[in-house]
């Protein structure tokens, strides 16, 4: 049962909380600042994934079910979800402080200032919604592929189904490549909030503006970390532990860090990267065929077919 009190003790308390909320805000569902809550991302991600993975999330597929009516159906619901969550952030950032706006990925990437009437962010985020479905096809064509690589690449594995159904990486991989076009499209928040929801599911941080090939098998997971500038090329797999992290940040002249830059590892192809290796750094290139041994330490770029273990104890 709730239960209150009311009294002087109280009563100051709200006060000195209102007064920090007008110093630094913090209520977001007044006028225009009503973003989206995670409960609507993870919504929209979990229709996502039903979409991607029919019979293995959401409710069971039945037999006689008519599959363009199912995924039309899906669709239909899906542009709703995805143009909603799309409008409310952009409406946040740009008619609040603007603060969570981004540079765009993509030279081609449409925007419009902060400041801007409703009609232009609700155009905008349509515009955004119907081109990024337009691309789920594709996505679903790299899971597949990456379900094929974690398949192959682990002799303990039986089963696409179980790969699917059961392994981390590959649950990060598919949120990963659901947000990544997001960021692309230069959609903010949204990709970063599911990520950190596949972080919190799977051990495993995959940045969505990271840039990742076909045929990527994370194995186990726990505790990867792929940063925001990493490159990584085709038929790449990397175990638990292995970190793809930045060396060192620039700073402004009053001391803040700079944004932006590349401050993340190019990873080529066809590289194995062992447990709990360390790579660092934006000039640091791993060659095509690489191995890099569990435990390594890697700041300098290895050559292509190079094996680089740790120093011996």
């Amino acid at each position: 049962m709730e239960h209150s009190i009311k009294n002087s003790k109280t009563t100051d308390l709200t006060r000195r909380l209102l007064e920090t909320y007008r110093r630094h805000g913090a209520i977001n569902k007044i006028g225009e600042k009503n973003l989206p809550s995670e409960t609507s991302v993870v919504e929209l991600l979990e229709e996502l994934l039903t979409l991607m993975y029919p019979g293995y999330h959401g409710r069971p597929v039945e037999r006689h079910e008519d599959p363009a009516e199912l995924v039309e159906r899906r669709l239909g619901r899906l542009e709703g979800l995805v143009a909603d969550v799309i409008t409310r952030t952009l409406n946040f950032c740009m008619h609040g402080e603007g603060a969570c706006l981004r540079a765009c990925a993509q030279p081609q990437q449409e925007t419009v200032a902060p400041g801007e009437p409703t009609e232009a962010i609700d155009d905008l985020a349509l515009r955004m919604t119907r081109e990024y479905l337009s691309g789920l096809p594709e996505i679903r064509d790299l899971l597949a592929l990456d379900i094929q690589a974690a398949f192959e690449g682990d002799p303990a594995a039986t089963s696409t189904e179980e790969v699917i159904l059961c392994y981390p990486g590959v649950r990060a991989i598919s949120v990963y490549r659901l947000a990544h076009p997001l960021f692309c499209l230069g959609v903010p928040l949204i990709p970063r909030i599911m990520s950190e929801w596949a972080h919190r599911r799977t051990g495993v941080d995959i940045h969505p503006g990271a840039r990742i090939g076909t045929h990527f098998f994370i194995d186990h997971g726990t505790g990867v970390v792929i940063g925001e500038t990493t490159r990584i090329g085709d038929h790449v797999k990397i175990y638990q532990g292995v970190t793809l992290g930045a060396l060192s940040f620039a700073r402004n002249p009053d001391g803040s860090l700079v944004k932006g830059g590349l401050r993340h590892p190019q990873i080529g192809s066809r590289v194995t990267i062992y447990a709990n290796a360390t790579i660092l750094g934006g000039r640091t290139r791993i060659g095509d065929g690489a191995v890099i041994g569990g435990g390594a330490w890697i700041t300098r770029s290895v050559q292509a077919g190079a094996t680089v273990l740790p120093p011996p104890r």
